[in-house]
């Protein structure tokens, strides 16, 4: 088993860090606007919905891992529970969102600090970030988790610092800044601007934003006492990432009417600025620079462990499986290549090609959700937790079917997983072939 040989040095302290690494990035700080715009202050239930959804996955996630705490994760549990077909589809779709969020994160990091340093090409800065993390993430995995403690302790305190100046000025105790009490909840259109449908656009947002947290039973595999850590891992995560989302989105759409265009652009900064905080656009620039470059960290970390786990039960090509001193660097290597070609689309065919990875990869983290509830319904019976989590995921899917502007995501990646399946059921049948006994993809 691939897990057995694999470094063990991450303690209980790093494994929500973590977590929080890979999922508190530029869809918290920057993409919430979008969610916003859509759904005015009814946000609140869209991150309220999704954060129930949330709880759900990562409960019945958590239960599973403690039960067989695996490199793999999620992959493995849908592989024991559906076959080898389901944990192929898993892990190559989470590795795919995982590799093109690097690539996104590179983009936007780079985008930030070119603003601050003109003279030196986006590029450039692309090729120092790649090459800093890439090496961060082949050193020892200890090393590597206690970097990303501090970067997403930078980011926690951001938020909390954030929550706090929020708190003080809605309660009407900051001079010159008297509370505006409920103005911006209940003015300016009203509560729900844009009715249920808002709130179904601001939904799908806010699910994409919670994407990451599986990162957690990923790393567990590496510490020393999986089944605690996993454990305490899962809690600490779904309560922090609560804070860190429901309290953010409810300072913003109470001190800032939801239409200002500042919110769409970049909803922390225009709270800032609502207070009159110096230096706020170039503050909170830095504040989504660390978020983004402690997600690139994470999500390298996480791809090339899946990489990893697929690599150990055949799914990839054998050579991406070396180690060295318990350290996957063939797969992190490889995850890290992909996500610097693909910025190097995104710098060539900026409305083309990058804009087709990421719709491909949009609903991605529906289908492991997806995959991990069902898993969960079949290795340890019917429960509340599976149905209401498989019916609030079809429902996200339904709705996303439905709506024009999220039809093409939805698409593209169900194309990308129809094609991972032909793959699989092809595989299946070669193996049938030449190994009698071997389970084949159900027709």
């Amino acid at each position: 088993m691939t897990e057995q040989v694999l470094g063990a040095g991450l303690r209980q302290r790093h494994l929500a860090m973590i977590a929080l690494g890979g999922a508190i990035g530029a869809g918290l700080f920057v993409g919430s606007g979008f969610g916003i715009a859509a759904a005015g202050p009814g946000i609140l239930v869209s991150y309220g919905i999704a954060g129930v959804l949330t709880v759900l996955v990562m409960r019945m996630l958590g239960e599973m891992s403690a039960a067989r705490p695996v490199t793999g994760s999620f992959a493995e549990h849908a592989r024991s529970a559906f076959g080898p077909w389901a944990g192929l589809l898993a892990g190559w779709m989470y590795w795919a969102l995982l590799v093109v969020s690097v690539a996104a994160e590179a983009v936007g990091a780079a985008h930030i600090v070119e603003g601050w340093v003109p003279a030196v090409p986006g590029w450039a800065w692309v090729a120092v970030f790649m090459t800093v993390f890439t090496a961060s993430n082949l050193g020892g995995v200890r090393n590597f988790g206690e970097l990303e403690f501090w970067f997403a302790g930078l980011k926690i305190a951001a938020i909390c610092g954030f929550l706090v100046l929020g708190a003080v000025v809605l309660a009407g105790l900051l001079p010159g800044h008297p509370s505006p009490g409920t103005a911006h909840l209940t003015g300016d259109g009203g509560f729900l601007p844009h009715g249920w449908y808002g709130v179904a656009v601001g939904m799908v947002a806010a699910v994409f934003a919670f994407g990451g947290l599986e990162t957690v039973t990923i790393a567990a595999a590496e510490c020393d006492d999986p089944v605690r850590a996993v454990r305490s891992g899962v809690r600490a995560v779904m309560w922090r990432v609560a804070v860190c989302y429901l309290g953010s989105m409810a300072v913003i759409v109470a001190l800032v009417p939801w239409n200002d265009p500042a919110v769409a652009d970049g909803p922390y900064a225009a709270v800032m600025a609502r207070i009159g905080v110096p230096g706020a656009a170039d503050l909170m620039k830095a504040v989504v620079l660390v978020a983004l470059l402690s997600a690139m960290n994470a999500n390298i970390y996480g791809s090339s462990r899946m990489l990893f786990a697929l690599v150990g039960r055949g799914d990839a090509p054998r050579t991406l499986g070396r180690l060295r001193t318990g350290v996957p660097y063939a797969a992190v290597l490889a995850s890290a290549a992909f996500g610097f070609v693909s910025v190097v689309l995104s710098l060539l065919w900026p409305r083309t090609v990058f804009p087709f990875l990421l719709n491909s990869i949009g609903a991605a983290i529906l289908v492991v959700w997806a995959l991990i509830a069902a898993s969960h319904l079949r290795l340890h019976g019917p429960s509340v937790r599976s149905v209401v989590a498989l019916a609030g995921i079809g429902g996200v899917l339904l709705f996303m079917l439905g709506d024009a502007a999220s039809r093409t995501q939805l698409l593209t990646t169900g194309a990308w997983a129809a094609g991972l399946l032909v793959w699989a059921r092809f595989r299946s049948v070669r193996r049938s072939r030449t190994a009698p006994g071997t389970d084949p993809l159900p027709s």
